[in-house]
């Protein structure tokens, strides 16, 4: 074993008092010890050789660990090394068989003690290496967030995203250096924070919204007004129908063609974390206005610049597609039916003739299921209210 296995330990701001016996003797029995600076300073006595983190560490690793290949080599990581860290880094790269880890206590078990919050209660945000709007689709009345932080500045950038979305009242509670002699609890609202605060953080969110703070659920069908658009928008009505047919599944990719304002990419993105967007769109101002409503929205969406059906061979694989412009292009639903994964969902929504004509075709050559949605909104006719209809759409949805 000593040879050809990686030992993880976790540690945390409490270092060596903190190991149990049997992450001590693994540090002490290594021949090669590897982690971040910060890490290493805390087992100051162990002989074996200190290798610093490099970086961009994800691009070094393999050709770190290939070098010191047959020694014992000992890495250590924050907290549990198999939450939002190295260990599965580590077993990806090398495979199970080939990672030992002995956890520590993670930072959220441990802000999460302090707080009096249950663990399977909570919602974990990571803000390490990802931009704050992450936190959008977890914003919601009563909500209790745990955000990992980039460093000191992030509770600061937390509060100032609570304030924009009217959540200003929220009790926002960062716990520096948890689990070591100069830990810190402190609590504020958001639009009352201004502490600077250590590097080495966790903070805590009891959601709260003010009386004007919009609603916004990662459900399909969020209201118009939560986009940005010129008009080029998928309607609420349309958009949740369009997503059922759509089916998101935690962990899949959408392709989202003619993108437009975005919604439907958005949504498809808010539903689950791990959820992913490629949404294609062919005009410049567009795409950046997408841009906007995905990082306004929270959303995990690629946008890239084109016209399909060009292109888009050299896409990932994707498990739906929504075709909301451009479908009478010459090639598109070819090319989309055959870029979709086995088991893979198209939707395709038509408003005009043409598109419905296109429709007809391949729903006659494919199958699948046609549904035409009428939708009247109640409006002022004088001084009393009557029902104006919008354009009907045509829904096709067909599963390779």
């Amino acid at each position: 074993m000593p040879g050809d296995v990686v030992t993880v330990v976790g540690i945390g701001a409490d270092g060596w008092e903190g190991l149990s016996s049997a992450a001590r003797s693994a540090v002490e029995s290594a021949d090669v010890l590897m982690g971040s600076t910060r890490q290493l300073a805390l087992v100051p006595g162990v002989t074996g050789q200190r290798i610093a983190w490099p970086s961009p560490l994800s691009e070094a690793l393999p050709g770190l660990l290939d070098e010191h290949r047959g020694r014992r080599v000992c890495v250590l990581a924050s907290g549990d090394p198999t939450f939002h860290g190295i260990g599965t880094t580590l077993t990806r790269l090398l495979g199970a068989d080939a990672v030992r880890v002995i956890p520590h206590p993670s930072s959220v078990s441990l802000a999460s003690a302090r707080l009096g919050w249950a663990q399977d209660q909570v919602q974990v945000v990571s803000l390490v290496g990802n931009p704050v709007e992450l936190m959008h689709p977890h914003v919601q009345p009563g909500r209790r967030l745990l955000v990992l932080s980039w460093g000191a500045h992030t509770p600061a950038e937390v509060a100032g995203l609570l304030v924009s979305r009217g959540y200003g009242s929220s009790a926002v509670t960062v716990l520096e250096q948890l689990g070591g002699p100069s830990e810190r609890v402190r609590t504020a609202r958001a639009a009352e924070w201004s502490h600077e605060v250590d590097a080495l953080n966790v903070i805590g969110v009891l959601c709260q919204a003010d009386e004007d703070a919009a609603l916004l659920p990662t459900v399909p069908g969020l209201p118009d007004d939560a986009y940005e658009n010129d008009g080029q928008l998928t309607k609420r009505e349309v958009r949740a129908v369009t997503l059922s047919r759509l089916a998101p599944v935690p962990g899949q990719l959408l392709w989202d063609v003619g993108g437009g304002a975005g919604s439907i990419a958005i949504e498809w993105s808010r539903h689950h974390p791990t959820c992913r967007a490629i949404a294609i769109e062919r005009d410049p101002d567009r795409a950046k206005r997408l841009e906007r409503n995905a990082a306004a929205l929270g959303a995990s969406v690629t946008v890239v610049l084109g016209k399909a059906p060009d292109g888009l061979d050299e896409l990932e694989t994707p498990d739906a597609i929504f075709i909301g412009g451009g479908a009478t292009a010459a090639g598109m639903v070819e090319a989309c039916w055959n870029a979709l994964a086995p088991g893979g969902r198209l939707v395709l929504n038509g408003v005009t003739l043409e598109t419905e004509a296109l429709i007809a075709r391949w729903y006659g050559e494919l199958g699948g299921d046609l549904v035409r949605l009428d939708v009247q909104r109640a409006s002022a006719v004088g001084t009393m209210t009557g029902w104006r209809p919008a354009m009907p759409v045509t829904i096709w949805s067909v599963t390779k």
